[in-house]
């Protein structure tokens, strides 16, 4: 398979998402900086870890500054107080946080850049999006920007206690389109295996992308197929890892005949039948939300980095998606098998000089139903 076809240059320059190597070189020329030093363990294969500022503003409401504004200008009409972050703090569950972030960017004309929250902050249920100045969308900062970024904090279901440098989201950057054509993801399939299931080349062609379908079979422990969280409980500490025992947090939903009903608002972690598999070269994105599947949102996060799922011993390993679920307004029923969601695959501009898995501390690799980092294993 030809990775980058010529349609995929404009002047030389590959298009695509940026790798590890190329992220770090962007470090040294201050297209990325920080007001303190960016280690190399902040850069992951496809992505930079952004890191919390020394303060947060509690504010009223979740905004976009738009084309005419800046975000503190925002701020400043809509904060309530100021909370300091140098030694660690408490943001509550319910409240919007906005918080200055370490990083700053000088993007050229023809790099745009986007965030993600990270795997753990989705499984935490922290809604958390990166606005920068003058900005009109959540999470995508226009090319040529230079300045600033600020993350918006809101804990859904936990309070949670984050520091100066804990990190929420993670930002890729990126030269124009990176999609993966649907003639080039069935080759890619072919060839990879990217999920262990059967798949339909008109659904691919129709929707550009792979179709996920639920797992709501017994995993095997207790007859646990997924987690609701408790609507009361603690602090978690999003910089402490394998800290609490997950029953203080978390219900186990077991497996009743062929289907679940999602309560309205509450947090389920759900797994996808499939396992998937990211080649290095490339990247995947799960859609967040689709309509066309129900009324409930299915991940945070998104993201899957460049060696999900990879095993070069064993090409058709995998490692099963974590699902978020929220269902919106009403009881919505789920069942085995559902469509779940849809994951998109997208180019590197070259193959990343680290991948995905435990060589470099990932959390997830080769995982089935996983609560966050911060929960112990039993």
């Amino acid at each position: 398979m030809t990775q980058y076809p010529a349609t995929d240059y404009v002047e030389g320059k590959p298009k695509g998402i940026f790798p590890s190597q190329a992220l770090l070189d962007m470090v040294t020329n201050g297209t990325v900086s920080a007001s303190q030093p960016i280690s190399p363990d902040l850069i992951q294969p496809a992505s930079i870890d952004l890191r919390m500022g020394e303060f947060a503003w509690r504010v009223q409401a979740s905004f976009l500054p738009g084309p005419n504004a800046s975000v503190e200008e925002k701020v400043r009409a809509f904060e309530m107080h100021r909370i300091d972050l140098t030694d660690g703090a408490v943001l509550e569950k319910g409240c919007v946080y906005i918080v200055p972030l370490l990083e700053h960017l000088s993007l050229p004309d023809d790099l745009s850049a986007f965030a993600n929250p990270k795997s753990s902050t989705g499984r935490l249920d922290i809604f958390t999006r990166v606005i920068s100045n003058q900005g009109t969308r959540f999470d995508l900062i226009r090319p040529g920007y230079s300045g600033p970024l600020y993350a918006e904090v809101s804990p859904k279901t936990f309070s949670i206690k984050l520091r100066t440098g804990s990190r929420l989201s993670q930002l890729r950057l990126r030269r124009g389109h990176s999609e993966v054509t649907p003639e080039d993801l069935l080759q890619l399939h072919e060839e990879n295996g990217l999920v262990d299931s059967e798949i339909d080349p008109n659904e691919i062609k129709e929707h550009q992308s792979l179709s996920l379908r639920l797992d709501l079979r017994s995993n095997g422990v207790d007859g646990i197929l997924g987690w609701r969280a408790r609507r009361h409980a603690g602090i978690i500490d999003v910089d402490k890892p394998n800290q609490y025992d997950p029953a203080d947090f978390w219900e186990p939903v077991a497996a009743r005949g062929s289907g679940i009903i999602l309560n309205p608002d509450d947090f389920y972690i759900l797994a996808t039948r499939e396992a998937v598999t990211v080649p290095p070269d490339y990247a995947a994105e799960m859609v967040a939300y689709d309509t066309l599947v129900g009324e409930f949102r299915v991940h945070y996060a998104g993201f899957f980095d460049p060696g999900f799922g990879w095993d070069s011993q064993n090409p058709l390993a995998g490692s099963r998606g974590v699902l978020e679920v929220r269902s919106h307004d009403v009881p919505f029923l789920l069942e085995h098998e559902q469509i779940i969601g849809r994951l998109r695959y997208e180019h590197l501009t070259a193959r990343p000089d680290k991948i995905y898995g435990t060589a470099i501390g990932s959390h997830y690799q080769g995982q089935g139903l996983k609560l966050a980092k911060q929960f112990r294993v039993a």
